[in-house]
């Protein structure tokens, strides 16, 4: 009976110790996110602006639905020893669909694209965006073989159809505001601030455009007289512009801003059957960006609303010309928790 009594007692005491241990393992755990969460707090709720301008929403927690299409256009002609060809090509558009949550500033989200998983979309694109209330970045890599549209050269035109160009392209475009505690881009395109009084703001930055156009071997093979051609362009500009936030009511936010750049560095150059032509000295060379948003908040909850961000540009000279102009819409409806 002593040896049953003391292997009771001893049993009692591991299950009292493990009992303990998990408690203290659980309140470590609870105490450690409560100290994320107290970081994550400050961080979200400190004022590097203007309360009578720009608010933070209320809720901490923010999910939202979104409806999202880009697409691209691009044009390019030039002569190389006396060979002149001329392209007017899109890519196809990509639709996705996407759920995202924010907590105290920190994002994710899955989209889906039904196109791509019925196999009808086969290009690949990248987008990145970042906003606060100094700095913003945009930025885009698009690799497609969707491209459709026409090709002139010698006298004669040619259909292009998917798979016949591949075309691989990046934009980048950072901003910079000066009247950051007043005017906020953050109100416009994420909704992780509320724009309470109308105002505006100069804007300075810089803009990148990379990549390349090529024709590939199965246009060459079914056309012979297809020329083989490929485009490459690089071209970084700096520059300055505006944004306004236009606050006609309570619910209502209306932006508008562009920020035309100079080129100050370009690599533009074509080859065509072997033979390479480089840019010369632009006679007209700039990247354009523009963006533009409708923000609606139907109450302290729950808003709607529609953004697009666009880049442009326009290169010229007496040998080769260069345009693109790649955009991105989205359409969004959220709920703050």
């Amino acid at each position: 009976m002593a040896l049953l009594l003391c292997s009771s007692v001893s049993g009692q005491e591991d299950s009292t110790y493990t009992s303990r241990k998990k408690s203290l393992r659980k309140l470590e755990r609870l105490q450690r996110s409560r100290r994320i969460d107290s970081v994550l707090t400050a961080r979200y709720y400190r004022i590097p602006y203007d309360t009578h301008f720009v608010a933070r929403p209320e809720g901490n927690l923010t999910l939202k639905v979104r409806l999202k299409q880009t697409g691209n256009t691009f044009h390019a002609k030039g002569t190389v020893n006396d060979i002149y060809s001329k392209a007017d090509l899109s890519t196809s558009h990509k639709t996705t669909v996407s759920i995202g949550a924010s907590y105290r500033g920190i994002s994710a989200s899955l989209a889906i694209n039904p196109d791509k998983l019925r196999g009808a979309y086969k290009d690949y694109e990248l987008n990145l965006n970042y906003y606060s209330s100094r700095i913003s970045i945009d930025f885009s890599y698009q690799r497609s073989e969707s491209l459709t549209g026409n090709i002139w050269g010698d006298g004669f035109l040619s259909r292009l159809q998917s798979d016949d160009v591949r075309l691989k392209i990046a934009n980048l475009a950072g901003y910079y505001c000066f009247n950051h505690r007043r005017f906020s881009f953050p109100a416009a395109f994420n909704q992780s601030y509320i724009q309470r009084r109308s105002a505006g703001s100069w804007l300075a930055g810089f803009s990148y455009q990379g990549g390349s156009l090529k024709t590939t071997d199965a246009l060459l093979a079914r056309n012979p007289d297809a020329l083989d051609t490929r485009i490459y362009v690089g071209h970084l500009g700096i520059g300055g512009g505006y944004g306004y936030n236009w606050v006609p009511g309570r619910r209502w936010l209306l932006h508008i801003s562009m920020l035309p750049t100079f080129v100050v560095y370009n690599r533009n150059n074509m080859t065509v059957r072997g033979e390479r032509m480089d840019a010369q000295y632009m006679q007209f060379n700039m990247i354009f960006n523009e963006r533009a948003a409708i923000v609606h908040n139907f109450s302290p909850r729950y808003f709607a609303g529609i953004t697009l961000v666009m880049n442009n540009s326009v290169f010229d000279d007496d040998m080769v010309v260069v345009n693109q102009n790649k955009w991105n819409t989205r359409l969004s409806f959220g709920v703050r928790l």
